[in-house]
Formats: C-alpha cells, sequence, structure tokens
C-alpha cells in the first residue's frame, strides 16, 4: 500500500513514520501533489501553528490540491484544525473541507490541554473494534466546535470534536501515533477504509 505524509514542516512527521512502520507500512513523505494524489492514502499530520503551516501549503498550492483528493486522507492535531474553515489561531483562513470554526479554549483552562483523556465514539469504522472506554493522548490549546460531521467527541471544558468526517476525509484531534494500541487501531482501521461518498 502506497501511504504519503504530508510535509508541511509540521513537527511529528517522524513518529507518524514509526507507527506506521509498526504497521509493516513504508511512508513516503512528500509535498509533491504529483505523489500525493498518486497515493493510496493520504495523512495530513501536524504539530505547530496555523498560520505558518497554512502559509507552506499555498506557497506549493497545496491549499488547492488538499481538498481535491479522492482517496481516503487523515488529519491529524493540526491537520484535524487546518482541515477546517477558519482557526482563531493567528486569525487563520484554512482549508474548508470541514465547515466548521476551530477556537481557544476558553481562560480559566490550562493550556495546552495535554495528556490522556476519554474519547467518546461513535458507531463508525474508524473505531471499529476500540474498546468501551478508549484513551486518546492529546496536545493541543484549540479545538474544532462540534459540527454535523463530528463522529467523536472529548471534554476539556466542554465537549469538542475530538474527530470528523466527511466524504473521504477523516481527522482526530488526538495522536494516534502517541496513543499506544488504540491509536495504533485507529490507524490500522484508517488504512482499511474505502472511499465513501
Amino acid at each position: 500500500m502506497n501511504v504519503a505524509l504530508v510535509k508541511y514542516n509540521a513537527g511529528n512527521i517522524r513518529s507518524v513514520t514509526y507507527a506506521l512502520q509498526r504497521l509493516g507500512i513504508e511512508p513516503c513523505i512528500s509535498d509533491d501533489p504529483d505523489t500525493l494524489r498518486a497515493a493510496d492514502k493520504v495523512i495530513f499530520p501536524g504539530v505547530g501553528e496555523a498560520s505558518t503551516a497554512m502559509r507552506y501549503l499555498k506557497e506549493r498550492q497545496l491549499d488547492r490540491l488538499l481538498p481535491t483528493l479522492r482517496q481516503p486522507v487523515l488529519g491529524v492535531c493540526l491537520g484535524l484544525q487546518l482541515m477546517c474553515r477558519h482557526s482563531e489561531e493567528g486569525d487563520t483562513p484554512c482549508l474548508g473541507i470541514f465547515d466548521v470554526e476551530v477556537r481557544k479554549f476558553s481562560q480559566g483552562l490550562k493550556v495546552p490541554h495535554m495528556g490522556w483523556n476519554l474519547l467518546q465514539p461513535t458507531e463508525h469504522p474508524l473505531f471499529s473494534g476500540l474498546p468501551a472506554e478508549s484513551y486518546l493522548y492529546y496536545v493541543h490549546s484549540y479545538y474544532a466546535e462540534l459540527h454535523a460531521g463530528t463522529i467523536g467527541t472529548t471534554e476539556y471544558g466542554i465537549p469538542y470534536s475530538a474527530a470528523l468526517h466527511k466524504d473521504n476525509f477523516y481527522a482526530l484531534q488526538a495522536h494516534p501515533e502517541k496513543s499506544g494500541k488504540t491509536g495504533e487501531k485507529i490507524l490500522e482501521n484508517f488504512l482499511k477504509l474505502e472511499v465513501r461518498n
């Protein structure tokens, strides 16, 4: 299987690569449109700042490419946020795949939200075979609001979108590559997904 990781100067490419290698996948890391278009699956990882990341994507016209991909695409952490309409971080217009706003956690909450937290998943192929109580590892100061495309929630002061789905696009706020067997199962499920329109 040809799996591509989107290169855009995000911080967790290496840990996602290691997680995929544990599943027997040797991903390519690329910001080349033709390479990304030809992949069987695309993972859009991320640790970083929204406006800087979007600037990199625009410089390489990946902001136009990514929403047009037809294979399954998985956004992770910042990747989820950039797949939304707009982020309060740097007042940044994003890719608009999910018509939802990304907001900063309110004052009074310690940020970043960091550590293990409970995922409340819906019945969805991305979460097939997960234990009844599934904990994932989070590191983020911004969150996607609840939305029609929300397929999983986590609560930190308020409930928010821990996972999103629309057509062939999937996104996860937590880091599956740092979430032990539960995260590994989510990645494994993603690799099995077919395009669902």
